[in-house]
């Protein structure tokens, strides 16, 4: 399965990276591809290294204005021309889209990909992973769209939130 992973380019504490190494972990035992968006720094690099390190391939989609910071030794890198490009290239190689922690830029990439959902034109499950509580305000936002009548679908329906990296690869696999 291809798992594109939506997280922070920046340098976390154990508390953010410890839990996305055990998904990374998970990811490359288990013989799937990660799809990232390519960048060897911070969250980004915590995932595609556990992800090398245990058997997973990678595939990187980068954007030109951050290709300085691309991976050099992914399988595949492909550099996008803009962030919209970046995103649809993203979820057009995706089986399955996780959101870990991150900041306006991985919360941009989770709305966009809900949105499209939404509307129907991907029916791919969507997690996000919701390390050390970081999306519980997002969650109870969520909730209210739903109660108050601002979702067409269940938020069920829409995306998973997930407590963990074994509780998210699990979602995925079943």
């Amino acid at each position: 399965m291809n798992i594109c992973v939506f997280c922070s380019a920046a340098d976390l504490d154990d508390r953010y990276t410890a839990p996305a190494r055990e998904f990374a972990e998970l990811i490359g035992k288990r013989g799937h591809t990660l799809v990232w968006g390519g960048s060897d720094v911070g969250l980004m690099k915590v995932m595609a290294d556990g992800v090398q390190e245990n058997g997973g391939r990678l595939v990187g989609i980068s954007v030109e204005f951050l290709s300085a910071k691309a991976r050099e030794n992914a399988d595949e890198m492909v550099i996008a021309k803009d962030l919209a490009e970046r995103k649809a290239q993203l979820l057009a190689r995706a089986d399955a889209v996780v959101v870990m922690v991150g900041g306006t830029g991985t919360l941009d990439e989770a709305t966009e990909i809900l949105e499209l959902k939404k509307h129907g034109l991907h029916i791919k499950p969507v997690v996000l992973l919701n390390t050390a509580g970081f999306y519980d305000g997002l969650k109870q936002q969520f909730q209210r769209m739903e109660d108050e009548g601002f979702l067409p679908l269940p938020l069920s329906e829409l995306v998973f939130f997930a407590e963990s990296g074994a509780d998210a690869m699990a979602h995925l696999e079943q």
